[in-house]
């Protein structure tokens, strides 16, 4: 039984979903929206914002080493150059999904994750 797991596994092992989601964490982080499943937004949507609100510090060398250990170095610079000083006044919230046409091949209904303007 699921009691109490947290996340998606989407059908991969640990490493494999882990580069899975920081792939899709950096592509959203860097071009500002994406499109995907639902499924992958809902799971994404968690770990770009904790990655936003962990770059709105003020440590900055221990928080850029924190976001490096999971993101790359255009991401990390990203979050600490662009989008920490624009969400300085939000406390949290920073992605909207905003629901697709659903596709004839699958079924899975699709998404676009984007990140706010504010």
């Amino acid at each position: 039984m699921r009691k109490r797991k947290v996340g998606r596994k989407f059908g991969r092992e640990r490493g494999v979903r882990r580069a899975f989601l920081r792939s899709l964490v950096s592509a959203l982080l860097v071009h500002g929206r994406i499109k995907t499943t639902e499924a992958r937004a809902k799971e994404l949507r968690s770990h770009a914002e904790r990655a936003v609100t962990m770059g709105k510090q003020e440590n900055k060398l221990a928080v850029r080493r924190n976001l490096r250990a999971f993101l790359p170095e255009i991401a990390v610079r990203k979050i600490i150059n662009d989008l920490a000083p624009r969400f300085r006044g939000r406390k949290g919230g920073y992605t909207r999904i905003r629901k697709l046409s659903t596709p004839r091949r699958d079924g899975a209904p699709q998404v676009l994750i984007e990140l706010l303007k504010d």
